[in-house]
């Protein structure tokens, strides 16, 4: 698979938020999910099944806030052990920023549906 996308996925105490996009900026998918899977590899499966239908290789990221790591590496702790199958995707983990630091604006887009955190973590932020 020569072209790749990206995925974000930012677990959540309400819900899991992915967002997918090819570059150069066009998104894909951007979707709300329950908090956490019923399934050990939902996570793997997921990415695998974007790679398939989109015929590229997908670069995701883990974003979760600082004080949540412990729990979203540990409710995904099946995916790291995976560490991807290559060529089909790979995942990796950083920081997003806490929501509590942000202006009230920012709690509104998230209420709503807005995913303007994620967009800049695939621009190359790292959230913060």
């Amino acid at each position: 698979m020569s072209r790749s996308i990206h995925a974000v996925i930012a677990p959540g105490h309400q819900s899991t938020r992915v967002m997918v996009t090819e570059v150069p900026g066009r998104t894909l998918l951007t979707a709300h999910l329950a908090p956490s899977t019923t399934h050990p590899r939902a996570l793997p499966f997921l990415l695998e099944a974007m790679a398939l239908w989109e015929g590229a290789t997908v670069r995701g990221v883990l974003a979760v806030d600082e004080w949540d790591a412990t729990s979203a590496t540990t409710l995904y702790r099946d995916v790291f052990a995976d560490c991807g199958t290559p060529p089909l995707y790979s995942l990796e983990w950083i920081p997003l920023a806490r929501a509590r630091r942000k202006p009230a604006a920012f709690h509104d887009a998230m209420r709503s549906g807005d995913f303007r955190d994620l967009r800049h973590v695939l621009l190359g932020g790292s959230g913060r």
